[in-house]
């Protein structure tokens, strides 16, 4: 109780220390007169936080319905976690971010609107050979007779039928289903589905040591979409370049002056509006701060403590947002790896639960579309610093894969961290109603929230929440 007092008096001091902020910036002396360049003050319906799949997809749709927005990207570009490398010799791309979306109506209208093609993604046979990354022992004969895996599957799905609402957010019942709340390596156990952890657990990277977490957790990264996906073939650009659509949706924002890149928010009064009933915000831009004025603020990036640490959050908001854990993920491109062309390599534990890998460490290497170039994925239950990833990831593939044909080691081409990756919280937490609190924030002091921490890591499930969100921030 003391050490909550104490962290609510500091968050007073600092919201005290955000107002006089405000009040420079904004040149409002004690009579009211307004002395700052009226260039330096934006005036929008919503001004939204973060440009990734979320923020972008509502900047348009915003737009579509005849709002005024400013999205707000620290980046030098959109698009988030969708990152497409292009090799500076050849010119040929590769994804380290979104690979795919689902074969779904709102995915096919956005790419449409942007004139970007899609296709079904190719099957590309490859040689497939499975380790254990932690020991270095290749696993011989894995995955042997796991069993009968389509019947898992079906069994699988048959248990996500009782659950359709998990594609629309968090929206939980209450009480919430034991089941959901089951660690998911039990409820594995439970009904009998070992069998589909060899197929699955590659779809829910980024989830950490995934029999550990709540069972809700894995259906929502690995729910019907994805298995309707796996059946049916997932979208990818027919021209090999995802980043494509936001670059083009970032023509669009930037010439209806909607965007600010290479900016972030100094700092907000949201508790209390101004006359016109606008919430303000100070945002620092390669030309200098700016002051925005918006009815709401929708916030498209992690809601971590440290995203919201410069929003004025006030005892209600933290008590909840601070709950959160995450987990770590990374992603890139090695040249010089020592696996032979071709070859997918997975990660698995000679001596784990079902042969999940152990982490910190990679996931799978696979052969990139750049011929020479390895995609590599690579998960954490927290997050680690970059230098630590790389330097793992280095080290690993050159105790395991001795180059020998190379007189170079392995090295990276392009790196990126995807963290905080999944946000989480345990089940006791969920169990006593975290949701339903979380869901309650919708609105509270000016702010809307979407993203992965509202849906999943999933930009076509992200987009589907987004548009059923939107009506209410624009009430």
């Amino acid at each position: 109780m003391h050490k909550r007092a104490h962290s609510l008096s500091c968050r007073r001091a600092i919201a005290l220390v955000g107002l006089s902020c405000i009040n420079a910036f904004t040149g409002v002396a004690a009579s009211g007169a307004h002395t700052r360049n009226n260039h330096d003050i934006i005036t929008r319906d919503i001004c939204i936080i973060g440009g990734g799949a979320s923020g972008t997809y509502a900047g348009i749709r915003l737009g579509d319905m005849n709002q005024s927005v400013i999205v707000i990207e620290h980046k030098d570009g959109l698009g988030g976690n969708t990152q497409t490398f292009t090799d500076p010799v050849t010119g040929a791309k590769a994804e380290i971010g979104v690979q795919v979306w689902h074969n779904v109506d709102i995915v096919k209208n956005f790419f449409s609107r942007f004139n970007v093609p899609l296709t079904i993604l190719p099957v590309v046979s490859t040689g497939v050979e499975y380790f254990d990354f932690t020991t270095g022992a290749q696993l011989n004969g894995y995955p042997g007779n796991q069993g009968n895996i389509t019947a898992a599957l079906q069994a699988y799905a048959t248990q996500l039928a009782k659950y359709p609402f998990l594609d629309d957010g968090f929206q939980l019942p209450d009480p919430v289903p034991t089941d959901l709340l089951m660690a998911f390596g039990d409820f594995v156990a439970k009904y009998n589905l070992s069998a589909m952890m060899v197929v699955l657990m590659d779809y829910v990277a980024g989830l950490g040591s995934l029999t550990k977490y709540p069972t809700l957790y894995f259906m929502k990264l690995g729910g019907l979409s994805i298995l309707n996906s796996i059946s049916n073939g997932f979208l990818t650009t027919a021209r090999h370049d995802n980043r494509e659509i936001y670059r083009n949706a970032q023509d669009t924002l930037l010439a209806a002056d909607s965007l600010l890149l290479n900016s972030y928010v100094v700092s907000t009064d949201r508790h209390r509006t101004s006359s016109d009933g606008l919430v303000t915000l100070i945002v620092s831009t390669p030309s200098g701060h700016k002051v925005v004025k918006a009815k709401k603020i929708l916030f498209a990036i992690p809601p971590t403590i440290e995203n919201l640490r410069n929003f004025d959050i006030d005892y209600e908001e933290h008590s909840v947002f601070e709950q959160f854990s995450a987990t770590g993920y990374y992603t890139g491109l090695l040249r010089n790896s020592g696996i032979p062309p071709n070859t997918t390599v997975y990660n698995r534990g000679s001596n784990t639960t079902y042969n999940i890998p152990n982490l910190p460490n990679i996931y799978s290497i696979s052969a990139s579309t750049i011929p020479g170039l390895q995609n590599i994925y690579y998960g954490s239950d927290t997050i680690l610093p970059v230098d630590q990833v790389m330097n793992s990831i280095i080290t690993t593939t050159q105790r395991i894969f001795p180059n020998v044909t190379e007189t170079a080691g392995p090295e990276f081409a392009v790196f990126s961290s995807h963290s905080p990756f999944m946000l989480t919280v345990p089940s006791n937490a969920i169990e006593k109603g975290f949701y339903r609190n979380l869901n309650k924030l919708q609105g509270h002091g000016h702010m809307f929230y979407t993203g992965a921490a509202f849906q999943t890591q999933d930009s076509s499930l992200i987009w589907q929440y987004t548009e059923i969100l939107l009506p209410l921030v624009v009430v």
